[in-house]
């Protein structure tokens, strides 16, 4: 089993990397070779090939399984034919709403479709929607309200699941996936023509809808008991598992001071309140409930206890509603609990291996998170220094069996600091130099004090609840103001490049070595192998080069240029939420998995939210040296930058051997009030010998002539970046002629509502023999710029089975 388990986790991850599902011959083709394989195995017992043999059959077995329902899975599409196409349906709120700014947004179950015009199609069974605030007769704005359980009809549009293509970015559409949701969309506003939009039901009885219906009760007393409370939302979390309530600002404190992993219904969490209450069931159990039924008798504590222990477990998993991460810490102590009642718990190891295929039998897309990685490698790290090292905690003297304990909670958290430090910078490109003092005081007390009062104040009658929710509350309040303090220490976090497998292996390697036995050979050795991840820096391109990324942002702009030694970004995406934007969802992780916490220069176009949406957020995260624009010298932008220049036809520089001109907006301009935001878009040209790459923003036809009149043979240039995205009042044909690109850019969002780029506009580029290439369906796209061009597309480079294209 210890053999044939982690080939098989090697087969699932193998699958989750595939381009495309294998055909059902290639399938059968596996699978036979696992069975052979397994065969093979079984003759040569006592023999050195049975481990390799066991580890290839569970691989083929792996691979096979994971495809099956990942088949399975893909199976519930919605038609191309109906993408964007309003369709009336029948259904259940299937998930906690989450509310914003802008409306609700929640998973409802399908049951039935509608016909419209004799047209009924096949929907996906789960879908996720968005219901957008309207604006009544008067003006004010109408919230809608739905809660989990109701039936309802609605009339939505919808689309396949699409989300962001980038490097180092979350894969939307994998998690998507893993969740059961094969559609998104919107609830339509109700118009003349139209069905209503109507409650059919207030509650239609189902397992889970009783469990999320559940969920948002407990969510509503602890938000009624803590009004405008500064952390109510971290008390929601560790409740019920809904995290959107807690601030960007707090997160990014919890991320960097290394306990965010506490902030939510986590493994630990949930293991701590099993063992808590299987601990008193167990002395409960011993002493019959104090009654003369001699129950230990009957049934052992131990037994009792570990059945108690799991199903509280199940409890609060179905609390967090079952998300995924709890799901793998519910396996892992169904597994012990199912070893111990059956008297087979004869390895730690074995129970590990087991909980390891239980998750990956239930879930196999759990290889694609960080959190399955760090859940079982943390285990592994401990059972690894402590299975046959760590004496338990004896002594006659309970000063020496405290001493013993803390000496060996010492120990762990010693161990899985250093040893979970490849994997953290494989993952998240940082480490947190103050994770273990901030841990050592958050685990006590937001397991062992925090989470009991807020469970057990979210279930109390008021106002008794109030008070137990207060006294979490201020807990939680008091490590804030703790964990601030370390965070805004200088050296609370250490940052470097995600490094390269072979870098990561090593280090790997001398963990383990470092971490060996007591006795075993210079065990100092193994911080030698560090070195190639201590020591990893970012990369520039090489002298005489050129590389430029264009992110996959939805609809809008952003590009990083970087030379020898500097780097340009060039506009920032767009503002999806009051709190998301590209900046912090795109750009800034790439930045930090590159190891990049420096911009040379940020230059923002125009003022668009499309294109400087995230330029906030970059300036809060990054070290810029200045910002050119075209905004106002009162927005907060400009007043944030650090300096400050106004973009003006004229102006150069050059960093090795490249050479940035800016062609637009002239000094004029600025004085004409009638000038709209794309009028003013800084349109900058960066030459590489003899390649050259235009960037003009939103400009339109008429700052298109104006450029043609001052210099057309200026204009010429390799790669054109779509002016204002493709649409039909740009990329005029004289304009294009004068630039005479071999290749343009399209940075554009899904299905975006404007229709960029315009039909006539791309066939316009098309026409004149200019290779196109949209954001939408190439993802990020990057250019190395050299002695010739060389072009990468992020979702032909990465493809995934799951993408659908």
């Amino acid at each position: 089993m210890r053999s044939a388990i982690p080939g098989f986790a090697a087969g699932v991850f193998w699958l989750q990397n595939q381009a495309e599902l294998p055909a059902v011959w290639a399938m059968a083709l596996i699978l036979s070779g696992a069975v052979l394989a397994g065969m093979l195995a079984h003759r040569v017992r006592g023999s050195a090939a049975r481990i390799p043999l066991l580890f290839i059959s569970g691989c083929a077995f792996g691979f096979v399984w994971a495809a099956l329902l990942a088949q399975h899975a893909l199976s519930d599409q919605l038609p191309r034919a109906w993408e964007g196409r309003d369709v009336t349906v029948i259904g259940t709120i299937d998930s906690l709403p989450q509310r914003s700014e802008q409306g609700l947004r929640f998973n409802f179950a399908v049951e039935r479709v509608l016909a419209q015009d004799g047209e009924a199609p096949v929907l996906p069974a789960r879908v996720t929607l968005s219901w957008y605030a309207s604006l009544a007769g008067d003006g004010e704005r109408v919230e809608h309200v739905v809660e989990p359980g109701e039936r309802w009809q609605l009339t939505v549009r919808l689309q396949r699941p699409h989300g962001n293509a980038n490097p180092h970015g979350f894969d939307y559409e994998a998690w998507l996936l893993e969740q059961g949701v094969r559609a998104t969309g919107y609830v339509r506003p109700e118009r003349d023509g139209m069905p209503p939009n109507r409650r059919i039901d207030t509650f239609a009885w189902s397992v889970g809808n009783v469990v999320e219906a559940c969920r948002g009760y407990l969510r509503q007393r602890i938000l009624a008991a803590l009004p405008e409370r500064n952390y109510a939302g971290v008390i929601v979390a560790l409740v019920v598992g809904d995290q959107r309530a807690v601030s960007q600002s707090d997160w990014q404190v919890f991320n960097r001071t290394g306990v965010s992993h506490l902030i939510s219904i986590s493994g630990l969490h949930i293991t701590m309140v099993a063992g808590l209450f299987a601990s008193l069931v167990l002395w409960l159990w011993r002493h019959s409930f104090f009654t003369d039924a001699q129950l230990p008798l009957r049934l052992p504590a131990q037994k009792a206890a570990a059945l108690a222990g799991a199903a509280i477990a199940l409890l609060y998993v179905l609390l967090a509603g079952f998300g995924v991460p709890a799901q793998r810490t519910l396996y892992m102590l169904s597994v012990v609990a199912a070893a111990l009642w059956s008297g087979r718990i004869t390895s730690v190891s074995h129970v590990l291996c087991a909980a390891l295929a239980v998750v990956l039998l239930l879930d196999p897309w759990a290889v694609l998170w960080p959190g399955f990685w760090l859940s079982f490698g943390a285990v592994a790290t401990i059972l690894y220094v402590s299975v046959g090292r760590i004496e338990p905690a004896v002594g006659e003297i309970r000063r020496e069996r405290w001493r013993a304990l803390f000496g060996a909670a010492a120990r762990t958290q010693y161990a899985i600091t250093l040893g979970l430090v490849p994997l953290t910078v494989l993952l998240f490109s940082q480490v947190s130099l103050v994770g273990p003092l901030a841990n050592a005081l958050a685990i006590p007390l937001v397991s062992l004090l925090v989470t009991p009062l807020a469970l057990v104040g979210s279930v109390l009658p008021m106002p008794l609840a109030g008070w137990v929710l207060i006294a979490a509350h201020a807990l939680i309040e008091w490590l804030a103001a703790v964990l601030g303090w370390l965070n805004g220490l200088p050296l609370a976090v250490w940052s470097a490049p995600m490094p390269e497998p072979w870098i990561f292996l090593l280090a790997a390697s001398g963990t383990i070595w470092l971490l060996a036995p007591r006795g075993w050979p210079a065990r100092w050795l193994g911080v030698c192998c560090w070195l190639p991840l201590l020591l990893n820096a970012p990369s520039h391109p090489p002298p005489g080069q050129m590389r430029v990324i264009a992110f996959d942002v939805g609809q809008g702009m952003a590009l990083l240029v970087e030379t020898a030694t500097h780097r340009l970004l060039y506009d920032t995406g767009p503002l999806y939420s009051a709190t998301a934007n590209a900046g912090n969802r795109v750009i800034l992780p790439y930045l930090k998995a590159r190891g990049i916490h420096a911009l040379d220069a940020l230059v923002v176009s125009h003022n668009d939210s499309d294109h400087s949406g995230g330029a906030l957020a970059v300036l809060a995260e990054t070290d810029v040296g200045w910002v050119s624009s075209s905004l106002a010298s009162d927005s907060a932008l400009v007043r944030a930058a650090p300096a400050r220049r106004r973009c003006q036809a004229g102006q150069s520089w050059e960093w090795d051997g490249v050479r940035f001109d800016m062609l637009h907006p002239r000094t004029d301009d600025y004085g004409n009030p009638k000038a709209r935001p794309n009028a003013l878009g800084c349109t900058l040209k960066i030459t590489l010998g003899g390649q050259v790459l235009l960037l003009p923003a939103d400009i339109g036809v008429a700052q298109e002539a104006r450029l043609l009149a001052d210099d057309a043979g200026a204009l010429r240039a390799d790669v054109l970046l779509a002016p204002h995205h493709g649409s039909g009042t740009s990329s005029s044909e004289a304009f294009l002629r004068a630039v005479q690109p071999r290749l343009a850019l399209f940075q554009v969002g899904y299905r975006n509502r404007y229709g960029h780029p315009k039909a006539e506009v791309f066939e316009r580029y098309g026409a004149l023999g200019i290779r196109r290439l949209r954001s939408d369906e190439a993802g990020a796209i990057t250019l190395q710029f050299g002695t010739s061009l060389q072009i990468s597309e992020y979702r032909r480079e990465h493809a995934r089975y799951w993408h659908g294209r």
